[in-house]
């Protein structure tokens, strides 16, 4: 955890009404030719501190990833802010024709924010060894040359916990936590201030989880980083993140510290997310009682009225089906979005 408390750290990054939107065409004549709008991100405010780890855990589909590619400037915004120590990034690029392309400045950026992909064997060039794939970020930005690039790579294989013989072979040489041991080595090759960890766990065996789980614990302490670790398994977001952000069809509908909104969630949908979690006591898994939400999740392509989550919400209220709900703070560092909330 980090050495202060999260309050009294400065901010690194934050987001302010941050939106992604997908245009997609309809079929049919001239005349009939339209669009409908999918809504991946929809209103996102957060603040991550220095040396913090925030958690942002959901259903598949709620918008993590899209919000961890929005925030890092791989896909642009449609809309909203993105400050980066102090710098609004969000507005760093430039159009060319009908694309849009980075801004020289953000591409500077790029040694300060780096991202951690959900499949390693995805994401690692299977034609290049290992030097050559934790060599190119150091060389694209000329930050070693020679035998000190060599010592680098092979300094960033030991911080992973991988032999660094092992740099002149190739990604199916190697297991699955192996390959995001690579990954993560990459993402730490040109010293970054934010990591945005994209479900990094999701693809391997649950006993490897734990041990990327606790190499990230300790990359973090070792080395100052700021992390956005995305996940969809509250137990393993409670297990390295100082906060956790919930989201639900694209938008937070409950932030707090770690251990408060584990112990007393206050968002129906938090509270299921959290009765969904396995109790290692067989007795009290046995006894306790379990939040079942019914339907699925509503398509973002046509989010229900008011609140997002009330077609599947058990306490719902009328007020519920026509009145968004704001994100408010119903104690110190604990932001709710729900009118059943006092």
């Amino acid at each position: 955890m980090s050495a202060l408390p999260p309050t009294e750290l400065s901010p690194l990054l934050e987001v302010r009404d941050l939106a992604v939107r997908y245009r997609l065409e309809r079929p049919g004549g001239l005349l009939s030719r339209g669009h409908d709008e999918l809504r991946a991100v929809d209103g996102v405010n957060l603040v991550v501190r220095r040396g913090e780890t925030l958690g942002l855990v959901g259903e598949s589909g709620c918008g993590k990833s899209t919000t961890g590619r929005a925030v890092l400037q791989l896909l642009k915004p449609s809309t909203g802010t993105v400050v980066f120590d102090g710098q609004p990034i969000h507005d760093w690029w430039v159009r060319k024709g009908r694309r849009w392309v980075w801004d020289a400045r953000l591409r500077d950026l790029r040694r300060r924010m780096q991202m951690i992909f959900q499949d390693p064997f995805a994401s690692l060039n299977p034609r290049m060894t290992v030097e050559a794939i934790l060599t190119e970020p150091l060389r694209n930005f000329g930050l070693a040359a020679g035998s000190d690039r060599r010592r680098r790579v092979q300094e960033l294989m030991a911080t992973v916990g991988m032999d660094p013989r092992f740099i002149r072979r190739y990604p199916h040489e190697f297991s699955g936590g192996q390959r995001q041991r690579i990954g993560i080595a990459r993402a730490l090759a040109l010293g970054p201030d934010l990591i945005v960890a994209d479900e990094p766990i999701s693809a391997l065996d649950v006993s490897i989880q734990a041990q990327i789980l606790n190499l990230l614990a300790r990359l973090r302490e070792e080395l100052g980083l700021t992390m956005i670790f995305i996940a969809h398994d509250l137990a393993a977001v409670r297990h390295i993140s100082d906060r956790i952000a919930v989201m639900y069809l694209g938008r937070i509908v409950e932030e707090a510290d770690a251990g408060e909104i584990v112990a007393a969630p206050r968002h129906p949908y938090t509270q299921a997310l959290i009765s969904a979690v396995p109790v290692p006591d067989p007795v009290q898994e046995a006894t306790r009682q379990r939040t079942v939400l019914s339907g699925e999740v509503p398509s973002p392509v046509n989010p229900p009225s008011g609140c997002p989550f009330h077609t599947r919400c058990p306490l719902r209220e009328d007020r519920c089906t026509r009145d968004v709900p704001v994100l408010r703070e119903i104690a110190p560092g604990h932001r709710v979005a729900c009118h059943l909330v006092e």
